[in-house]
């Protein structure tokens, strides 16, 4: 089966998947349909969605960044913390981005430089980031910000839809024209399939390593700010397991795990599952700790039918043979 049929056919699949959920919720609750929900479906794990289009490049590049939650509450704290110090809170915007930045460029330049695995990079990323997040505020919440920020969280832009809403609609787009219409996006699937192949093409692989991871620790610290804009607050433990659902989001729209095939609307699509998945189950009052273990269930799942989707050409020609 052709790498194009078997992406095709996952988002078909996906699609299928997704009326069905759908269909299926609104059976269940009568205001599932109403569009004040469908907004709040969105706006309650907006953050999560605007990290998972940037999770989607460096998957596909090959490599994992487990470190994204963690970057989030160090980018949120950094704004809390120069805030409460006195830093004027444009400023203190701009130092918490340029942080969550420098983070990942660290993390992409270890990487890149030294060819240890970004598993185990971004492990030790997600365990530091935190507890930098733990020694800027402790245990304590900062909050108190500026009307005009925390309105950016809360308020609507467009109509019923939320800035952050906005952002990310543009921002998929954009990401899913650069990933599969620009050279970079194609050297980005060269590397993830083969990035010795890469090199013999004269695609610089070590900076597009350190480019991917530093956009996406910088994409993870917006996404922190515009937490802390919708909650009005920061503390050193938001964002906690964010990982979860930033992953199985990438992996169940169809991209491999070991990197160089997938799509940006396979990803969309798979936004769309969990995110109704998630709000089915919590209008039928199903528990916080059950929704992330039917998540995690759903990761294994995807992954195991990905697997089972690439073996399917090599088993019918041995079998040709």
């Amino acid at each position: 089966m052709p790498e194009w049929t078997r992406e095709r056919t996952w988002e078909l699949l996906l699609a299928v998947i997704l009326v069905g959920t759908v269909v299926y919720n609104a059976s269940r609750s009568p205001v599932y349909l109403d569009v004040d929900n469908f907004v709040n479906l969105f706006r309650l794990s907006i953050e999560k969605v605007i990290v998972a289009v940037i999770m989607t490049f460096v998957i596909v590049n090959g490599e994992i960044d487990l470190s994204v939650a963690s970057v989030m509450a160090f980018s949120a704290c950094v704004l809390g913390a120069a805030y409460e110090a006195g830093v004027p809170f444009p400023l203190a915007i701009v130092l918490a981005l340029v942080a969550s930045a420098a983070a990942g460029f660290l993390q992409g330049q270890v990487i890149a430089r030294t060819g240890i695995s970004s598993l185990v990079v971004t492990l030790a990323g997600l365990i530091g980031f935190r507890g930098a997040a733990r020694i800027l505020l402790e245990d304590r919440s900062v909050g108190a910000f500026p009307e005009w920020f925390t309105d950016l969280g809360r308020e609507d832009l467009l109509g019923p839809l939320p800035f952050a809403l906005v952002l990310f609609l543009v921002f998929v787009v954009v990401a899913g024209v650069v990933l599969h219409r620009t050279a970079f996006g194609r050297g980005v699937f060269v590397i993830g399939d083969n990035a010795d192949v890469a090199r013999y093409s004269g695609i610089a692989v070590a900076r597009t390593k350190v480019v991917l991871f530093t956009t996406s620790a910088l994409v993870a610290g917006v996404a922190g700010v515009l937490f802390a804009a919708r909650l009005g607050s920061v503390r050193a433990n938001i964002a906690e397991g964010f990982e979860l659902d930033i992953i199985t989001m990438v992996l169940l729209g169809g991209v491999s795990i070991f990197g160089g095939s997938g799509t940006m609307l396979g990803v969309a699509l798979a936004i769309g599952i969990v995110l109704n998945l998630r709000n089915g189950l919590g209008l039928a009052n199903v528990e916080a700790n059950t929704q992330t273990g039917v998540i995690g269930a759903l990761l294994i799942v995807s992954v195991l039918v990905q697997n089972l989707l690439d073996r399917l050409p090599l088993r019918r020609r041995e079998a040709e043979a």
